[in-house]
């Protein structure tokens, strides 16, 4: 089993959702975060900071401001991985910067609280 965890922009969070559901894929968990992506930073002034000038840490201040996006988590079976990533990629991808990151990482276990079930069998199941 595999957690995909997917940042995308506010405003996509009911479409990203939606499709997920078409897809067999029902449960998610969502929150509020801030974030920003590299092409949002200026690169020279972050190095000029790294090495102490102070020029570039007071213009630091002034870049980019982090911007409100949704997290979502999902835990799916090893076989929904990639339909998972394409679905969140395919509703959310315009081309401009922002279309948000999706991260696929290891998922040792699985516990549904209420019943004390182990494993992929309390995972959506395509």
């Amino acid at each position: 089993m595999k957690e995909v965890m997917a940042i995308v922009r506010m405003n996509m969070m009911n479409q990203t959702k939606c499709a997920l559901a078409e897809a067999g894929i029902s449960s998610i968990t969502a929150r509020d975060c801030l974030g920003r992506g590299r092409g949002l930073v200026d690169m020279n002034l972050l190095e000029g900071a790294e090495k102490g000038y102070e020029e570039a840490i007071s213009q630091l201040g002034q870049s980019s401001r982090l911007i409100p996006k949704r997290a979502m988590i999902i835990v799916v079976p090893d076989k929904l991985v990639d339909k998972t990533v394409k679905t969140i990629i395919q509703v959310n991808r315009t081309g401009k910067s922002g279309d948000g990151m999706v991260f696929v990482m290891p998922c040792m276990d699985a516990v549904r609280v209420r019943t004390g079930e182990k494993g992929n069998s309390i995972l959506d199941d395509v």
